[in-house]
């Protein structure tokens, strides 16, 4: 494992609560020797978490869409800035750099992003662990809906197994550091 990616808000406007969490992962990342790759925001859980890593002597490689960087969103102090063409290509990329991933709290660009992989897994097309950091309960509806999912049969009892929750940025690392890669065979049981 050398490389996660971050799923995080880029929102300024949040609890103090969330910011610790996100720096807290950023450091811990950079003293595991794990590379962070995220959307290279200037801003929110995206910034926190990615000066942190930086300042604790980690990597960070930011993902990022020409539109957005046309717009000065982008973070500049980054170990390393891939440029992409749109949206869909920087989730592929941020994904495919990924040896696994964690979703901060986040809006709705940050549940598209962790619902997709969340997709991508169920289809053998992603097979690195997720997890959930779920600071403060943040994450508490999205979990009991995911778990009514199932409940309804929406999708298998067994793909309750995709992502991992964490309640803080050390057990997120060490679920991370812990998880085996999932079984692509489980494809064919996508469909319910």
């Amino acid at each position: 494992m050398k490389s996660i990616a971050v799923y995080a808000a880029s929102s300024t406007q949040i609890d103090e609560v969330f910011f610790e969490a996100a720096r807290q992962l950023g450091k811990g990342l950079a003293e595991h020797g794990l590379r962070l790759i995220n959307g290279a925001g200037n801003m929110g859980l995206m910034q926190a978490s990615a000066d942190a890593c930086l300042a604790a002597g980690g990597e960070v490689t930011g993902v990022i869409p020409t539109f957005m960087i046309e717009q000065n969103w982008h973070h500049q102090g980054l170990t390393k800035l891939v440029e992409t063409p749109d949206m869909h290509t920087r989730k592929q990329t941020m994904a495919s750099l990924s040896d696994g991933c964690v979703a901060l709290p986040g809006g709705c660009g940050t549940l598209e992003e962790l619902l997709e992989v969340i997709t991508w897994k169920q289809l053998g097309l992603y097979l690195n662990p997720i997890v959930i950091l779920n600071v403060n309960g943040y994450y508490d509806p999205l979990i009991e809906m995911l778990n009514r999912a199932a409940e309804c049969n929406f999708m298998r009892k067994a793909h309750l197994d995709i992502w991992k929750v964490a309640t803080s940025a050390s057990e997120a690392i060490d679920i991370l550091l812990s998880t085996p890669k999932w079984d692509s065979s489980i494809r064919r049981f996508a469909a319910i």
